[in-house]
């Protein structure tokens, strides 16, 4: 089914095609995304007014929208043109004024003839002790009450768009929304006691009460679960096409790793002994593997992607480690070497640095087999980087690196297994958002040894204090990292903070103690200050955020972070991870600037209390909400409308298990189940898996 299936036409027509929708609304409600029909039923109201009918204004809380039936009194028209015009009305227990500015007596006349019964509603407010209705929303005959409705749904709005013009294109799109077959498992569906689609967009779309309204409200509920079955389907979908193309099967004997393992001071924790023990029979199996090694600050990744490595090289293989800048795969090469001289294979490191005579003789002992292991940037890309048999490729930071890479890497090996490592930990909501089409093994404990941060708050009104304390560290031979905030997205104005505080501070410690790095400066400078500072060099590091990821210095022990109140949790814990990495004592000040507000200290107060990565984004994501937190625009995470990544992380697992279920059952989706699903993909605007379908 690669076109559009009929039941779903009249959902996709032009928006014109609705009942009091013309050429300019149709324009305005694109400005809210609106550009079918199916896109307004999606639009959900987020409040509700009650206008249920009641026979007087009498002990009403006001201000309230109150709907009453009235018998019309005397018409006061205004005395002049600012004036107001004012109608006496009465309802069984008492009197009060209809108002209306700019009211035309012509029209009131006609519409509200003095002595006629009439049906009202709206807001009621005391006004120098008089009850008022200013210009009412509905005024009809008696016999026409029932056009008001109880309960009136209130939508989200843009310029020239009114309630009533959305209300009733809503109704339209009602009137047209087909029953559609069922998508969800039956069992599941019943077990929640969830209606049917068209029932479900009925009841969201009228509700009768506050309580209709929140995201567990059975209807609600429904609909947040199509959009992220739809979009678990996708990545399900992707994931099977991937696991489609055949994997070369790596089984390791155990020798080099025993070896490694033997000369540990320590032993791995039990978090990553598991992961070790998914990714070797991920690497066994004759499929791709396509997995996401998510690891807090500090949890041992290094030990666990090492050890991936070995399995390849003990079944004949080599293996490529690729980091996103030439300094953190030096550090990479820097931690792997001792495990390797212990294992007795061969690790080498090929960056852009590389040039003439010593590149090719690299590039010849890879071909030959000769180096086990690669450490390198994106320069192992290029076309006459040949690995003799490439099993396994570790990308760290997928978010730096993208899929094509991914892509590109893989094809160097024909069908190397891909295993990606990031060190954010990530809600597991948005862990499934982002990586679904992923297998997942996460390392949540520390290993033995690694000391505690202490963590302060403090204001900038006490800088000074911070750079006396500052001055007697560097004095101690230690060394501290001082971020600067990104004030606002201009480049520019990064760079004057950055370049302020580093003049500042070079004035009070003197001259070559302090260095600076900052995104607009050319890499080879980036690299050497960030050289002299990792060699000891200079003792403080100013910089933007460049040094969130990566670098490691275990000399340096205090982090102070500079209006801390504006970066994101996830940001500030990565950041705080810098320090800590050796013997001394390390402490991260988070200075803010005053008056910080309540969101903000709750913010900086969970930093305080937990080391946790998982826990921080977890509060993150709440305080924050998941498009903030990860800049949605770059993340490649989706725009859900109904579903709330924050309160329906629980719904988002069960559909990933769902969709892949589904496609363990039915692969091309050809059961009647199958064949809802995939009405479920065309409603949901899911072209990507629409395509995968048409081709795989």
């Amino acid at each position: 089914m690669s076109t559009r299936p009929e039941i779903l036409f009249p959902l996709f027509a032009a928006l014109e095609t609705l009942e009091g929708i013309g050429p300019k609304t149709a324009q305005l409600l694109g400005q809210l995304g609106v550009e079918a029909p199916r896109d307004l039923l999606f639009q959900l109201p987020y409040a509700v007014v009650d206008r249920r009918l009641r026979s007087t204004i009498v002990g009403a809380e006001l201000p309230s929208v109150l709907t009453v039936e009235v018998t019309v009194g005397a018409h006061r028209p205004a005395r002049n043109r600012s004036g107001a015009y004012r109608i006496h009305v009465e309802d069984a227990q008492t009197s009060f004024q209809l108002v209306f500015f700019h009211g035309r007596s012509r029209y009131l006349e006609a519409q509200l003839p003095q002595g006629a019964r009439r049906v009202v509603s709206g807001k009621v407010e005391l006004f120098d002790g008089v009850a008022q209705m200013v210009h009412p929303e509905h005024m009809v005959p008696v016999e026409k009450a029932e056009e008001i409705p109880s309960y009136e749904p209130v939508y989200r709005l843009t310029q020239g768009v009114t309630q009533k013009t959305m209300f009733k294109a809503v109704q339209g799109c009602l009137l047209r929304a087909p029953e559609l077959d069922e998508w969800i498992d039956a069992d599941f569906l019943k077990q929640q006691g969830w209606p049917g689609w068209k029932e479900a967009v009925e009841a969201a779309q009228t509700p009768q009460g506050e309580d209709d309204l929140a995201a567990h409200a059975p209807a609600r509920a429904r609909l947040a679960y199509d959009e992220l079955m739809a979009h678990q389907l996708t990545l399900a979908l992707a994931r099977q096409i991937e696991r489609k193309s055949p994997g070369v099967s790596s089984v390791g004997t155990g020798r080099l790793q025993g070896r490694v393992l033997a000369s540990l001071p320590y032993r791995p924790t039990n978090a990553q002994d598991r992961a070790i023990r998914e990714i070797s029979d991920d690497l066994a199996s004759d499929l791709r593997m396509n997995r996401l090694l998510q690891g807090d600050v500090g949890a041992g990744k290094t030990l666990v992607a090492f050890m991936a490595l070995l399995v390849v090289v003990e079944a004949g293989g080599q293996g490529v480690m690729m980091a996103p800048t030439g300094i953190l795969a030096q550090q990479h090469l820097e931690s792997l070497r001792p495990l390797a001289e212990q294992a007795g294979v061969v690790v080498e490191l090929l960056t852009g640095r590389d040039k003439g005579r010593e590149r090719r003789a690299k590039l010849e002992a890879l071909a030959r087999g000769d180096i086990h292991i690669l450490v390198g940037t994106h320069a192992v890309f290029q076309g006459d980087v040949v690995f003799r048999d490439l099993r396994l490729a570790i990308v760290d930071e997928q978010h730096r690196f993208g899929v094509r890479q991914r892509k590109e890497l893989a094809e160097k090996g024909m069908r190397a297994d891909v295993l990606v490592m990031t060190a954010t930990p990530i809600p597991r909501s948005l862990a499934l958002a982002q990586y679904g089409d992923m297998d997942v093994s996460i390392l949540d404990e520390k290993p033995p040894g690694r000391k505690p941060i202490k963590t302060a708050i403090l204001s900038t009104d006490r800088m000074d204090e911070v750079v006396a304390h500052l001055r007697r560290a560097v004095d101690e031979g230690r060394q501290c990292y001082w971020v600067c905030p990104l004030v606002d997205e201009s480049e520019v104005s990064d760079l004057t903070a950055a370049e302020e505080r580093f003049k500042r501070l070079r004035a009070v410690l003197g001259e070559g103690v302090v260095g600076l790095v900052h995104g607009q400066m050319p890499p080879a400078d980036k690299d050497s200050a960030m050289e002299a500072f990792q060699s000891g060099q200079t003792k403080v590091l100013v910089a933007t955020t460049v040094i969130e990821v990566g670098v490691n210095v275990p000399n340096a022990t205090i982090m102070v972070i500079e209006r801390a109140e504006i970066f994101g949790l996830a940001q500030l814990h990565q950041l705080r991870g810098r320090v800590g990495r050796g013997e001394g004592d390390s402490t991260c000040l988070l200075m803010y600037q005053p008056p910080l507000g309540e969101n903000g200290r709750k913010r900086l107060e969970v930093l305080r209390e937990t080391e946790d990565g998982f826990r921080i984004s977890e509060a993150d994501l709440l305080m924050r909400g998941a498009g903030d937190m990860i800049g949605t625009a770059q993340s490649g995470l989706p725009r859900f409308q109904i579903a709330d990544l924050e309160r329906q992380s629980d719904l988002m697992s069960v559909a990933q298990s769902d969709a892949r279920a589904l496609l363990a059952k039915d692969p091309d989706l050809k059961s009647p189940r199958g064949q809802a699903a995939r009405v479920l993909l065309w409603l949901m605007r899911q072209d990507r898996a629409i395509r995968l379908i048409s081709v795989g």
